[in-house]
């Protein structure tokens, strides 16, 4: 078992393939702590190197709707009157703090996601 930094892109791949090789070995096994070490570098290297950005408020609030199930007249209940959803959706209105504070309360959309620039 040879593990070292993932320093470049190359690595990165190489690093991938024995990954997958043995991303079923047991957990109590030379090849499980192989895997674990190979995973953490991995991890490692992407937030590096292909960063997530979070998604804007309107977008993860769009995004929580359908993980709900929710229509547009549902969040108007949270958020206010129907013509407030269609204006923050089209970026015409900003969220205000007692909306972020509605939308963090009912359903769970945490805070940093709802005070981000959009």
């Amino acid at each position: 078992m040879e593990i070292k930094v993932i320093k470049t892109e190359e690595d990165y791949n190489s690093t991938l393939k024995r990954f997958e090789e043995i991303f079923h070995a047991p957990i109590d096994s030379k090849e499980g702590d192989e895997a674990e070490l190979l995973s953490i570098l991995i991890e490692r290297y992407e937030e590096e190197h292909y960063p997530i950005e979070a998604p804007d408020p309107i977008e993860a609030i769009k995004f929580r709707m359908e993980q709900m199930e929710m229509s547009n007249k549902e969040l108007a209940k949270i958020i206010g009157y129907k013509s407030r959803v269609s204006e923050i959706f089209s970026r015409k209105r900003k969220l205000t703090l007692n909306m972020i504070r509605n939308l963090h309360e009912k359903m769970n959309i945490p805070y940093e996601s709802l005070i981000g620039n959009y």
